[in-house]
């Protein structure tokens, strides 16, 4: 018995002895299996992202990084379009391969061929002056960009500040003209270094007598009248530093007009004036503004200055009654005169306040006006006064002792959030050529922060390009140059810039689009126009992809003007109708009309008209007599500012196009800015 139950015993130690050593060598295998799989992780997974995931993307894999803010999460730029995407639409391969070829080596020069044939001055036709001119702007131009190549002309250079020529290009604090002196200055007071916060300036004159005035621009007659007694005068805060060959921005008109105008009661009128386009005026009329108008830092926009029982009060007939009822009497108003009379002398202060402007006559306030068209204060660099009045003298003072930089480039926002998308392989659905100034520093800027933050534009489905010239100005085209190499966004057309040859920045859109961008639609538009990139691409491919397209703001049997700044000789333009053109700030056509325009051009066969969109008009309908084109008429394509449901909006400010797309991003629908 002793026996047998030491064998079952000695069995059972074995046993577990064996099931011990067996659980050790679990463990151990568990150990190097779990060492051989680190190694194979640490070695395998980045050969795996090298190989395998880059043929599926040409984007880096990363881990996205957790957003500190709602403000970064807005300006997410949206993923890239995949590299391989095919459109039903696309070109066949052969034809891609050929547009493959034509695209630039990741130059900013356009790729337009410009040659001494391109403006042959001996054209018969009515161009022939515009062709001279041409010519003579593409050899300039061609030295100018050749200069910037080289590197003759260095950026640090206009960095440096320049020493004042003379000694009114001194930052003082004060200036002051007597009435002989500002005679002498052409009626313009410079202010060297513009305004800022708290300056203010002081004008004594005295309003001439009323004068019979038979002009119908400045006095309605009516039936009966041969004329009428005119007594007015103009204060501008002119931006003289601003812009070069077109007029001076108004950043302030302010009009008393002693005898009034239409209404025959005097008035005050105050506007602003942006790119030759005047804004909506404010007018004065002798009513103090409405309880519930905003005010311009804490003062109402106009005060009261006639004596009036119904002073248009918003206290309702029924508080008035509940009133007099208690026995509480209306409270007597001050009754004061209209502030300028004739033969009278005045003393008129202007201050530059946080939100706008502040005019005092004699000690009292008078009017605010609310700042309207971007321009900064140092941007107010003259001030003119014209009209019915004798200036006795003028003093300025609190103005900025620094020298500002008045070099426009300063608005730039060297960011890389603001650079644009790199140009896909594939065709787009939409290119978008955006007509620009080389000093337009400030208008491209707000264009790249606004609409082309479009997530059509940011993921490639849609292409935006600022096509400029060369500048007069050296030390802009240096800044320009540097700008286009860093938002990668601006193709630069090398001619001397001028208005009448605007037309060459056309035909590189209709290069560009078609050939480097290949893409279906092609769209003009200027640096002053809002564009909603979603409504204009959708209005494009509600057209039949079989057909040839122009749609636009079209005008139809228009006639050229023969008089005036904008008049057109028969040497320019013989017939008494132009051919049906869309308006320039904003059009769209299919892209076999822009191969059929640039072809024209390289083959010297395309007429050149100085003003741009009748133009693009001659163009399509000379396409037109070959292959059918539909005509698409929409006013939604503003011409004049912006209206409700806009497609695009012309002549906006800076400071109008970041507002509109802030209204556009927290919107259902589309709204205006009408901040000028």
């Amino acid at each position: 018995m002793k026996k047998s139950k030491l064998l079952k015993l000695d069995r059972l130690d074995r046993f577990d002895m064996f099931i011990s050593l067996a659980k050790q060598r679990s463990v151990q295998i568990l150990f190097i299996v779990g060492f051989l799989y680190l190694v194979l992780v640490t070695v395998e997974i980045p050969f795996v992202f090298r190989t395998r995931l880059n043929t599926l993307s040409q984007e880096p894999l990363t881990r996205v990084p957790k957003l500190a803010s709602e403000v970064e999460f807005q300006y997410k730029e949206a993923p890239s379009r995949p590299l391989n995407w095919v459109s039903e639409n696309a070109p066949t391969p052969t034809q891609f391969q050929h547009q493959k070829q034509l695209k630039p080596q990741s130059t900013i020069l356009s790729r337009l061929s410009f040659d001494a044939e391109s403006f042959d001055p001996t054209a018969k036709d009515g161009s022939l002056e515009l062709h001279k001119s041409a010519k003579v702007a593409w050899e300039v131009g061609r030295k100018l960009w050749e200069e910037l190549e080289s590197g003759e002309v260095k950026i640090g250079s206009i960095n440096k500040p320049k020493k004042p020529k003379n000694e009114s290009e001194l930052c003082r604090p004060s200036v002051s003209l007597s009435e002989s002196e500002f005679l002498a200055h052409g009626k313009v007071m410079v202010l060297p270094c513009g305004l800022t916060l708290g300056s203010h300036i002081t004008v004594v004159g005295k309003p001439r007598a009323a004068h019979a005035e038979t002009n119908p621009r400045i006095a309605l007659l009516k039936s009966g009248e041969d004329s009428v007694m005119v007594s007015q005068f103009m204060m501008e805060l002119q931006g003289l530093k601003t812009v070069d060959g077109e007029d001076p921005p108004r950043i302030l008109h302010f009009n008393p007009r002693l005898k009034g105008d239409w209404s025959r009661k005097p008035v005050i009128e105050q506007n602003t004036c942006y790119r030759m386009q005047w804004g909506t005026a404010m007018r004065c009329e002798g009513w103090k503004s409405k309880a519930d108008n905003e005010t311009v830092d804490g003062q109402v926009k106009c005060e009261k200055w006639i004596r009036d029982d119904n002073d248009r009060s918003v206290e309702s007939n029924a508080t008035w009654w509940l009133k007099r009822l208690i026995g509480r009497t209306k409270k007597v108003t001050v009754d004061w005169p209209f502030p300028f009379t004739e033969g009278k002398l005045f003393v008129l202060t202007l201050s530059a306040g946080l939100e706008g402007y502040h005019v005092s006559v004699d000690g009292r306030h008078i009017t605010s006006f609310p700042y309207r068209t971007g321009y900064t204060l140092e941007d107010a660099t003259g001030l003119m006064l014209n009209g019915d009045v004798d200036v006795h003298s003028i003093f300025a003072a609190s103005l900025p002792t620094s020298h500002p930089s008045f070099a426009p480039q300063r608005h730039l926002e060297m960011s890389n959030r603001w650079k644009a998308p790199p140009l896909p392989e594939q065709p787009v659905d939409l290119f978008i050529g955006v007509l620009s100034a080389g000093n337009h520093f400030a208008e491209r800027m707000a264009v790249r922060k606004s609409w082309m933050q479009h997530k059509l534009v940011k993921s490639s489905h849609v292409v935006a390009r600022f096509f400029v010239a060369m500048h007069a100005r050296k030390e802009v085209n240096v800044e320009l140059k540097r700008e286009a190499e860093f938002f990668s966004d601006i193709v630069i057309v090398p001619y001397m810039d001028n208005y009448d040859l605007v037309v060459l920045k056309t035909v590189a859109i209709c290069e560009y689009g078609g050939r480097v961008a290949a893409a279906k639609y092609i769209m003009k538009s200027d640096d002053d126009t809002f564009v909603r990139v979603d409504a204009v691409i959708n209005e494009a491919k509600k057209v039949h992809p079989d057909r040839s397209f122009y749609i636009g703001n079209i005008n139809y049997d228009h006639r050229p003007l023969r008089a005036g700044k904008w008049a057109v000789t028969y040497e320019e333009w013989a017939e008494e109708v132009y051919p049906p053109y869309a308006n320039g700030p904003g059009y769209i056509m299919s892209s076999d009309i822009a191969h059929f325009i640039v072809s024209e051009f390289e083959k010297h066969n395309l007429s050149l008209f100085k003003m741009e969109d009748v133009s693009m008009g001659m163009w399509v309908e000379k396409f037109n007599s070959s292959k059918a084109v539909d005509y698409i008429h929409s006013l939604k394509f503003c011409q004049f500012g912006c209206i409700e449901g806009y497609y695009t909006a012309h002549y906006q400010s800076p400071r109008q196009m970041m507002c509109m797309w802030d209204k556009l991003q927290k919107q259902t629908r589309p709204q205006c800015c009408n901040m000028r």
